[in-house]
């Protein structure tokens, strides 16, 4: 049998044109083999981490300057997020769910938020830390009161890091998340 049944070549087909030519393929844990006209950009390791307790430490301090971030926040999550690169971040990501941040002096300075939302569950995304605010608990009072909002809705956080973050590992494994699976992030740009 060919690397690509019909079935596969129509659904890349179909993803190249919903994104258009040029466009970036995120086909993270996806095994199916992209045709050969599409453009390696990426391969990384990763791991899918869910969240393994029944309730929420408080790792967020006195919860003072945790605040909701929305439309009128994008270039600045957006700039954040080119400082930091946590992954994919699109101008209209923020609207997939909540998103959380913290300012210093006006200027945000982390976050993270929601993105995927399979029944049951939500994913955090996006977390990020500025590099001269880190190592100040910022990421664990982001991540903690994103915990706090999907458990209190019934649902269970999950979330995805690069293998060789080990720092945001440790610190995720501390806040109560445990590894699920090894994960492969594959990029790509359509022809």
């Amino acid at each position: 049998m060919p690397p690509y049944s019909t079935t596969r070549w129509a659904n890349h087909c179909d993803l190249a044109q919903l994104l258009g030519p040029g466009e970036f393929a995120d086909m993270f844990g996806c095994t199916a083999t992209p045709p050969p006209d599409w453009e390696p950009v990426f391969t990384l390791g990763g791991r899918q981490m869910i969240w393994a307790r029944s309730s929420v430490s408080d790792h967020s301090g006195d919860g003072t300057g945790v605040v909701e971030l929305g439309a009128d926040d994008v270039s600045e999550m957006r700039e954040l997020v080119a400082q930091t690169r946590p992954g994919p971040f699109w101008p209209r990501t923020h609207e997939l769910g909540c998103y959380l941040g913290i300012r210093e002096n006006d200027r945000l300075v982390a976050m993270a938020g929601e993105r995927l939302r399979p029944p049951g569950w939500a994913e955090i995304s996006a977390v990020c830390t500025a590099p001269e605010a880190r190592g100040r608990g910022h990421a664990a009072r982001v991540v903690t009161a994103l915990v706090a909002r999907i458990t209190a809705r019934g649902e269970r956080p999950f979330l995805h890091v690069a293998e060789k973050n080990t720092g945001a590992i440790a610190l995720y494994e501390r806040l109560g998340f445990q590894t699920r699976k090894h994960v492969t992030f594959r990029g790509f740009r359509t022809p």
